[in-house]
């Protein structure tokens, strides 16, 4: 018989405030797509990143082609045949694409052939990178593409994805799921970390599932379904959302007339956007990562102050050139799509994080109260079910999914009159995104207006009263979720509102609404 590809055996790591991975074993065959599927902090990413070399486990055994090895860092693991895509990413900002893909390839190859490589690798595989650019102005959506095409250039025998369709449109999700089916074919093995149970039962043959850094079971996912995996991995079916139809109230947020040009030769421009954001509705955004998201969530943040007077209103008041901490002082907070180094300083704890965007601790000398500063990290910590060492725990030691819970939730109890939040759900699993997407309706019924920019469209649907789509720096009219279908919003995705939809009566109605 063929000897696995990898073998885990009773690898075990222990920190200081939790047991990670407790004795877990798994096999992974050639050319098998594997899930390992847990809810936010079941040691999924920690046993990812042993299998990297970029941790070592206390006990266990790894066992690569039947052979046992002691992988002691990254460099070793990509020697062996193995490469990563981290949820959180691993990319120099000011570094452009190849050179950051040169980077991790083996010395003696020039720049020059790294380029011509990216590009071939990603026009066959629909992931597209401009190799040119500098990470800094790519969106996190890019940034996850430049990260798998990393990956493929090193031709690897193990391809470890840790929430790789997080930030992708369906579009991208089934030109992903081609390369991997084609890489599997080819004889490379895939270890697929995803909390999407579609995705999961789609595309994997196998599943090992992780709760409290146990494996708590072994299923084929092709004859599962949603709920009985969420059963094996969160022990219940996630909470059914109740989306009741209600008449918003005024306008609280009013764009009109948005035009910036972009700030560098990457960007994009915004060109004449107009929207209107009601009390007590919920907006989405749709778009394709990359057409303009982050340079309108600059403009309504306050980042960027370059709006045109009376381009951005709140309540009927200009807002346009006003800082980030005037506008939260009006009632406008913001939850942006990069949770470290923005959402969350990555060193601090997460009490001194809440200090961030709210100020209720600091006294009217500048004293810092750390007692009431710790209550409400720990009262966050409780209410949304945050996997943490407690409130002087680092943001960097939390797993993806339970700093998105705690960064939501801290902007979520400072009682917004207006949210914007980007990306509400990205890498959490299926029960904690059916907490967030609660929360967000809860705020919307109580007369918060919500803004939403995701690239799940799934989740626009679920939450959204209306919806926009954003493409090349422009924004299409608005249309009410019960009347879209997901074929229209896609065609929409390309800029093809015009000629899909004509913007017609209803459209048009609910656009100047």
């Amino acid at each position: 018989m063929t000897a696995p590809r990898l073998q885990l055996v009773d690898i075990t790591k222990q920190y200081p405030t939790v047991r990670a991975n407790d004795a877990v074993s798994l096999k992974v065959a050639p050319g098998e797509i594997h899930a390992v599927l847990g809810e936010n902090g079941a040691g999924k990413s920690t046993l990812m990143k042993i299998i990297y070399g970029a941790v070592r486990p206390d006990a266990g055994q790894v066992l690569f082609n039947g052979r046992e090895v002691v992988i002691r860092n990254p460099q070793e693991a990509r020697a062996l045949g193995i490469s990563m895509v981290f949820q959180h990413f691993s990319l120099f900002d000011t570094l452009t694409a190849a050179e950051n893909v040169w980077l991790g390839l083996a010395k003696g190859e020039p720049l020059s052939s790294v380029i011509e490589r990216i590009r071939k690798v990603s026009a066959d595989y629909g992931l597209e990178v401009d190799p040119l650019r500098p990470v800094h102005t790519l969106s996190v959506g890019e940034r996850q593409r430049v990260e798998i095409v990393r990956a493929l250039l090193t031709n690897p025998q193990l391809l470890i994805l840790d929430e790789p369709t997080s930030v992708l449109t369906p579009q991208a999700v089934e030109k992903l799921f081609v390369t991997l089916r084609k890489l599997a074919a080819e004889g490379c093995s895939i270890l697929y970390i995803s909390h999407k149970l579609d995705e999961i039962r789609a595309l994997c043959h196998h599943c090992t599932v992780l709760r409290g850094g146990k494996v708590t079971g072994e299923v084929d996912p092709r004859n599962e379904t949603n709920a009985s995996l969420s059963r094996l991995m969160i022990g219940s079916e996630p909470p059914e959302l109740h989306h009741e139809e209600r008449t918003p109230g005024a306008v609280a947020l009013e764009v009109k007339g948005l035009r910036l040009a972009k700030l560098d030769q990457f960007g994009v421009t915004l060109d004449g956007m107009a929207l209107q954001l009601r009390a007590g509705e919920v907006l989405g955004i749709a778009g394709v990562s990359g057409n303009g998201q982050q340079e309108l969530m600059a403009a309504l943040s306050g980042e960027d102050p370059r709006a045109p007077a009376g381009s951005v209103q709140l309540f009927g008041k200009d807002i346009a050139r006003a800082s980030p901490r005037a506008r939260r002082d009006a009632g406008l907070h913001f939850v942006p799509e990069e949770r470290l180094g923005r959402g969350a300083v990555p060193s601090l704890p997460l009490s001194d994080n809440t200090m961030l965007t709210r100020r209720e601790a600091v006294g009217a000398m500048g004293w810092i109260d750390r007692k009431r500063l710790t209550e409400q990290a720990a009262g966050l910590i409780t209410r949304f079910n945050v996997k943490a060492g407690g409130p002087q725990a680092a943001a960097r030691s939390l797993s993806g999914g339970n700093l998105q819970k705690y960064i939501v939730g801290r902007e979520i109890e400072a009682r917004p009159k207006v949210l914007i939040v980007s990306q509400p759900t990205w890498g959490v699993d299926v029960g904690a995104a059916a907490q967030i997407r609660g929360a967000l309706l809860k705020l919307r019924d109580e007369g918060c207006a919500v803004l939403v920019v995701s690239e799940e469209l799934e989740e626009l649907f679920e939450i959204c009263d209306r919806m926009v789509v954003i493409a090349q720096g422009r924004l299409s009219p608005s249309i009410a979720t019960r009347e879209a279908t997901i074929e229209r919003i896609g065609a929409w995705m390309s800029g093809l509102w015009d000629a899909s939809a004509g913007s017609g009566p209803k459209e048009t109605a609910d656009a100047q609404a």
